[in-house]
């Protein structure tokens, strides 16, 4: 990893990324695509070590409390994090400012965490957000190999309902050929419903690839499954979005389990609810 002074840390969307990078190896990352910029080899963490002091003049000047979201673009809780404990900095300061936030991560490193994110649900709001994407565990350690796998993380899931904290699981990428089967999106599907999470963000079965995740993709499918790029490329050549044949199928299945179930499955409807601060502490925030 390397260190950088970064000159802002918080998105006009109140979004932030603490670090540039991932060591998780998940063979379909999105955030490995050029069109991002990397300077740096991808597992060369790039570590933007002044963003707690950035953070707290931030938040110090906002005239109006909101959601901080983390997550989207890297993993808060990386292997990384357990020397520097840059997450935990700054949900220290969204703590100590009254703000909430939204945290996404593959990783049961956020337990470490449960006590400080719960004093920020009982101030504000948290929300904690979980990829679960791949049922099989065999097939998981392959797909997602550096992290821990989806039982983990729905047993992680269990842990913050029962601690009172809600809960968003993001059920993407789904990979046509290699988990897009009712048997996965079932089993992913009774962990949320077990969980009793708050929503499932989804765009659809299937995955995106684009200039850099895209060859990274079929190296990782050459060497676990051969054949496999041979079915992608004749099947999607250099398409971005690559539709699983039994789109419609899963999807019905997600909106009927969800719906029996009172889970949100719109991204839409989730996406509000991530960006939602609690009115009542907008309005003590005015005093």
């Amino acid at each position: 990893m390397h260190f950088v002074e970064a000159k802002g840390i918080l998105s006009s969307g109140n979004g932030m990324n603490l670090y540039r990078g991932c060591t998780h190896g998940c063979i379909y990352c999105d955030s490995r695509s050029r069109c991002y910029g990397f300077t740096h080899v991808f597992e060369d963490i790039e570590v933007k070590g002044n963003a707690p002091e950035l953070l707290e003049k931030a938040l110090r000047s906002k005239r109006k409390k909101c959601m901080i979201g983390t997550g989207a673009m890297c993993d808060p809780y990386m292997h990384c994090e357990e020397e520097l404990g840059l997450t935990r900095k700054c949900l220290e300061i969204i703590e100590r400012y009254g703000y909430g936030v939204a945290i996404q991560t593959k990783s049961d490193r956020i337990l470490r965490d449960l006590e400080l994110l719960k004093r920020i649900h009982e101030k504000a709001k948290c929300v904690v957000q979980m990829t679960l994407t791949t049922y099989d565990e065999d097939l998981c350690r392959i797909v997602e190999p550096n992290v821990c796998t989806t039982k983990r993380r729905a047993e992680v899931l269990r842990i913050f309902h029962e601690n009172g904290i809600p809960s968003v699981v993001w059920m993407s990428p789904i990979l046509p050929f290699l988990n897009d089967t009712r048997e996965n999106v079932d089993g992913i599907l009774d962990y949320c419903i077990q969980a009793k999470v708050y929503g499932i963000i989804t765009f659809g079965m299937g995955v995106t690839l684009r200039e850099g995740d895209r060859e990274y993709f079929y190296r990782a499918l050459d060497r676990h499954f051969p054949g496999m790029k041979e079915k992608y490329r004749k099947k999607y050549g250099y398409s971005y979005e690559l539709p699983s044949d039994r789109n419609a199928e899963l999807m019905e299945l997600l909106k009927e389990k969800c719906r029996k179930n009172g889970i949100v499955c719109g991204a839409d409807a989730c996406f509000r609810y991530l960006r939602e601060f609690p009115e009542k502490y907008e309005q003590l925030s005015l005093f």
